[in-house]
């Protein structure tokens, strides 16, 4: 039941288990000077009605009548923005205190009531290099598929920041969060010391994940290491039930090493003496000291052997890729493990998974799960509404999107091979009387096959990466790697970052395309190295070139131009550009295909999850 207590509480009774508590006013520090944010939300009018489900699991409708929910929710990202501690994402934490991080973080769940309740979550805990996302989505979908109650933390967001947190499937409902998150910077403001500060961004997320799932009563919580694993801010996790390492490779090396062999000891980090661990084949330097590290804390490793097509009885696996069925192979040994240590194996599946058949609710998690950004396809066909009642729609080419967030030398490689062999299956429709939707996380396409043309395909580069990456190795691999499948970009695009690193945005912050104050010079230092891998030589871009492609965008008849006409040395770059602005580009691609009906542009978005976000941000709206 609810219940409205003295000074402002609203508190969750689940037949007087322990309770949850949201407060109604909120009051929050930056740089000393207090802000308030009572933005009057006229609790007193609220109603609610309450779902009772099972006897033990309560379900919320909030009918929350006056309560400004968007103004709250911006409040709520200023608050966030306020714990960036470093410039940019990748730099070090400034931050310096009496404790070591991870004693902070148990200082920090002792102040919220968790450390006793963390290990009732039951936790997959998964590092890696690449495919954490993807395995901790497969874990979470195949469990659901099970009947139980997940809870899903994830990083980076793209959209929303929201997306960080999966309650059974679904991102957090704003409503929720609110409270959730109020309920934690009160609580962590009211104690902190000079000793003890408020933490940064990500170590605050991770202790608010562990606070929405201890109050949402999840059965099991799968969570996702951010940067290597023994230092990091989940692996205050001491009695996961299981752990699993994804595949290993070089990236973040200002943190965790320059060698494969110290990256590998990183992600080991996580494992827990006698914990069931779980791998994926891995490179020989890697696997040693996963090895080496599991047989110090006496856990039994295996490597848990990829997915084969068969196995899913003529289902697709949701998430495209080949790589895809080395991470749905961990996932799924990930999931028996818990099942089995939990007691919920036989009692689920009796006598029906004997021998080396998948069962059904895993083919079902398997062919469900979905993961924004990652290898996504987006269609964009435009429609053209002569009034608001009114619902034909008028076609003007095509525009799609093929987004993956790659930005390790190895992530890039499995984006280069998606990309070739999606392309390659000539699935995409062409111009047509279409219509669009959003749903499961992916913009659905559905064609009207009966308007049929010929059309002219294009496949263009849209990149940006972030500065502590190396583009001299992305570049390469990716052309590499696309051209020995036999695909070939027309253009590339480079557009400077529209995300803001020391700002957390949602999915309805402010897009601005002011480009008057942005400093141009890493997305020439881009462009310059493409023409030096299409052409083989190093042009030199003149500053009165740089000043012009800045304030104005090519025109439309750029798409069309062969390559043999560029001219680096005349500042004649047909094979490239730099682009003003995200929203400017998209823009600039829409109009693009709108002229030319017959045209079909295919936009791999790629170097960033920054920039996939940013793209998918633009596309619904």
């Amino acid at each position: 039941m609810f219940t409205i207590v003295k000074g402002g509480i609203l508190t969750v009774s689940h037949l007087q288990e322990r309770q949850c508590q949201f407060p109604f006013k909120t009051t929050w520090k930056v740089s000393g000077s207090a802000v308030s944010l009572d933005t009057s939300f006229r609790y007193s009018k609220i109603s609610f009605q309450v779902m009772e489900k099972t006897g033990s699991e309560v379900f919320l409708k909030d009918y929350l009548q006056e309560f400004p929910v968007s103004s709250s929710y911006e409040s709520a990202m200023d608050a966030l923005s306020s714990l960036i501690t470093q410039r940019k994402r990748g730099e070090r934490s400034s931050v310096v205190a009496k404790y070591d991080k991870l004693e902070r973080m148990s200082m920090y769940l002792k102040i919220l009531g968790l450390d006793e309740h963390i290990a009732g979550l039951k936790i997959i805990h998964v590092a890696g290099t690449k495919g954490k996302g993807s395995t901790c989505t497969f874990c979470e979908a195949i469990l659901r598929e099970c009947g139980f109650q997940t809870g899903l933390f994830t990083s980076p967001h793209l959209i929303d920041v929201r997306e960080r947190f999966r309650i059974n499937g679904l991102n957090i409902s704003q409503e929720k969060f609110l409270l959730y998150f109020w309920d934690c910077w009160n609580l962590l403001t009211e104690n902190i010391t000079d000793d003890l500060p408020m933490p940064p961004l990500f170590q605050f997320l991770t202790v608010l994940a562990f606070r929405i799932f201890v109050c949402e009563k999840v059965d099991v919580a799968i969570i996702e290491v951010g940067i290597g694993g023994l230092t990091d801010s989940t692996n205050v996790i001491k009695e996961p039930v299981v752990c699993g390492v994804t595949s290993l490779g070089m990236d973040h090396l200002d943190f965790l090493g320059n060698t494969l062999g110290q990256i590998a000891s990183h992600k080991a980090g996580i494992f827990k003496p006698q914990i069931p661990a779980f791998t994926v084949p891995q490179l020989s330097e890697a696997m040693e000291v996963l090895h080496e590290r599991a047989h110090e804390l006496k856990v039994p490793l295996t490597v848990a052997a990829p997915l084969h097509y068969e196995e899913l009885e003529g289902l697709k696996l949701s998430l495209s890729g080949d790589h895809q069925l080395i991470n749905a192979g961990l996932a799924i040994s990930l999931c028996k493990s818990w099942l089995k240590r939990t007691g919920n194996f036989e009692k689920i599946f009796h006598d029906d998974c004997q021998g080396a058949k998948l069962p059904e609710a895993f083919r079902r998690g398997l062919s469900t799960a979905h993961l924004l950004g990652r290898a996504q396809v987006v269609h964009d066909n435009f429609s053209k509404y002569h009034n608001s009642s009114e619902i034909g729609e008028i076609s003007s080419g095509n525009l799609i999107f093929y987004l993956d967030g790659a930005h390790s030398p190895e992530s890039m490689e499995a984006c280069a091979r998606w990309f070739s062999s999606v392309i390659k299956e000539k699935r995409e429709p062409s111009s047509s009387s279409s219509s669009l939707s959003w749903g499961n996380g992916y913009l659905k396409h559905e064609q009207d096959k009966t308007v049929e043309s010929k059309v002219i395909s294009k496949q263009i580069l849209l990149f940006n990466c972030m500065d502590v990456r190396d583009p001299q190795i992305l570049l390469p691999q990716l052309v590499s790697t696309c051209a020995s499948s036999g695909t070939h970009f027309s253009k590339a695009l480079f557009v400077p970052s529209m995300s803001a690193y020391n700002k957390v945005t949602s999915a309805s912050s402010f897009i601005s395309s002011d480009i008057h104050k942005k400093d141009f010079s890493w997305q020439f230092s881009l462009q310059r190295l493409w023409e030096k891998i299409v052409h083989g030589g190093d042009p030199v871009l003149e500053k009165s070139f740089n000043t012009k492609i800045t304030e104005a965008l090519p025109p439309s008849e750029f798409l069309y131009e062969d390559a043999s006409r560029c001219s680096p040395v005349d500042n004649c770059f047909t094979c490239s550009a730099v682009m003003p602005s995200l929203p400017l580009t998209i823009k600039w691609l829409r109009d693009c295909v709108k002229d030319n009906p017959s045209l079909r542009v295919q936009v791999l978005v790629t170097g960033s999850l920054h920039l996939v976000g940013d793209v998918l941000k633009l596309l619904r709206r």
